[in-house]
């Protein structure tokens, strides 16, 4: 049968007439993946934009980031199960209705909050297509499901590719707003609404076989295995999804254009897994895991060290391929070894990683680089631009209209500062200034676009900023030795067995 035949289904056999197109739904997978990555990457993309027009701090950016990733693992939680009943063509209506309100809302928003609930409606939609797409994967090839979902998932990094080279062009060409690169989230949405939702689904592989709603949780949380890949799931995905989610601001504070540093990093994951094949056979999926733990970790620390164009370049490598097939087989290892689990087990695991990074690793990650970005902060040099931007900025025929914003976080600054501050004082006498006060006020002041204290507060706080990021990436790098030891007692044990193997579902 080759991929473009309709695939024959339970439904058929049971004497109705419908016809499944597989490639078409493959293809049109692919495309709804597109438009999850070009989401997640223009949205990591305009992070540090946000930051400075909006006067953020790191938390509130990590805040942001996190609802474009915990808002995926709710939907996951409560759409996965009803992959079964509603149908898997059902999900991706949501999504696409996701996908088109989501950039819209951050489009228009006036601040934070907003911004927060265009990127949770983005994160949803996203956790949609992934409830939806991966038990179709699943479903479509059932032979070859691990080699299959890094194919598919190929996509998520070529998203990242597309939509980080359009942004970088729409830069070069001098369309810098945020608000038309988030809007390229829009092209691959109408796409895969045009490709997929009038074409006939088929059951999911569990439904097929006769697999009941209480006999997929009972495999899903009666399993010992399935525990151990969820309580992996939420390292592999803070290894891999985190640091990803910050790459393009860190660099980009460094003086290097970040969203070509993610671009090469998604390239490198979607070369690779295009060719999983081998790989998968040669290795066996916990082969590659126990793999990619080594290489994830060396990868980043290697980038909390990088502080050269060529350092970063070469430690980016290192990374991406540490990370390339995580993801994917990790579906793959819960969808061969406990396939009763169904779409369920696969939205789990996509709920338990996409949560954890949102409420945990992104926010943390953001608190970690606050801190060592304040304490990178000089303090005589800063406290002398804080009073001077204070003193002079409001008469200065350069002033931006958000000068008076910027003089508002500089008073913060004062009356946070202990022992000399306060709103009277000076700050230059001060020997130490507050966190994350100073910082916010130099992004203040570089939002303001006042020259040429903008210029000068970019000099200190680009650094900073970068040095922070950084030290955020090494603070992950044990929950690699962890994961080293989670695979490879398992590649140990399918080694002793005497390979690995994957189980097939069978009708109850």
């Amino acid at each position: 049968m080759s991929l473009g035949d309709p695939v024959a289904t339970a439904s058929d056999r049971a004497g109705m007439p419908t016809e499944v197109h597989r490639q078409r739904l493959f293809l049109g997978s692919c495309v709804a993946l597109i438009a999850t990555s070009v989401s997640f990457a223009t949205v990591g993309a305009i992070m540090l934009a946000l930051k400075r027009e909006f006067v953020l701090t790191n938390a509130e950016v990590g805040w942001i980031g996190g609802a474009a990733l915990w808002g995926f693992a709710v939907s996951q939680l409560v759409f996965a199960p009803l992959a079964d009943t509603l149908g898997m063509r059902a999900l991706l209506r949501m999504s696409f209705l996701g996908h088109l309100v989501g950039p819209l809302i951050m489009i228009f928003a006036p601040g934070f909050t907003t911004l927060f609930v265009g990127a949770l409606v983005i994160a949803m939609a996203n956790g949609l297509v992934e409830a939806a797409c991966n038990p179709l994967v699943a479903t479509l090839y059932p032979d070859d499901k691990t080699v299959k979902l890094n194919q598919f998932h190929v996509w998520f990094p070529g998203g990242a590719v597309l939509g980080g080279l359009a942004a970088f062009g729409l830069d070069t060409v001098g369309v810098e707003a945020w608000q038309v690169k988030l809007g390229l989230v829009l092209l691959p949405t109408l796409a895969y609404g045009v490709m997929m939702l009038g074409e006939t689904f088929p059951a999911t592989e569990g439904r097929d076989a006769g697999v009941s709603v209480r006999e997929m949780f009972g495999a899903a949380f009666g399993t010992p295995l399935m525990w151990v890949l969820l309580i992996a799931m939420t390292m592999t995905a803070s290894v891999e999804i985190g640091p990803n989610r910050w790459v393009p601001a860190v660099v980009e504070a460094g003086g290097m254009p970040g969203i070509l540093v993610l671009v090469w990093i998604s390239g490198i994951m979607a070369v690779l897994r295009l060719f999983a094949g081998p790989i998968v056979h040669a290795l066996s999926p916990t082969g590659i895991l126990l793999a990619s733990a080594v290489v994830t970790g060396i990868g980043l620390a290697s980038m909390s060290y990088a502080t050269s164009g060529g350092a970063t370049i070469a430690a980016a490598t290192v990374f991406a391929v540490g990370i390339c097939y995580i993801w994917p087989t990790m579906l793959g290892v819960v969808s061969e070894r406990v396939p009763r689990s169904g779409a369920l087990g696969l939205g789990l695991m996509g709920t338990v990683g996409m949560a954890t990074v949102g409420l945990v690793t992104a926010p943390a990650m953001g608190a970690v680089a606050d801190r060592f970005t304040h304490e990178r902060l000089p303090v005589s040099e800063t406290a002398m631009l804080l009073e001077d931007f204070a003193a002079q900025a409001l008469a200065a025929e350069t002033a931006g209209p958000d000068v008076g914003a910027a003089i508002t976080e500089i008073e913060g600054v004062r009356r946070a500062t202990p022992g000399g501050g306060g709103v009277e004082g000076g700050l230059t006498a001060a020997t130490e200034l507050p966190s994350p006060q100073t910082a916010t006020a130099l992004r203040a002041i570089i939002a303001a676009d006042a020259a040429p204290w903008a210029a000068d507060a970019q000099a200190l706080l680009g650094p900073a900023d970068n040095y922070g990021g950084r030290i955020s990436f090494r603070y992950l790098v044990p929950l690699c030795w962890v994961l080293m030891a989670i695979f490879g007692v398992l590649w140990w044990r399918d080694r002793s067995a005497g390979g690995y193997r994957a189980t097939r579902i069978e009708a109850g």
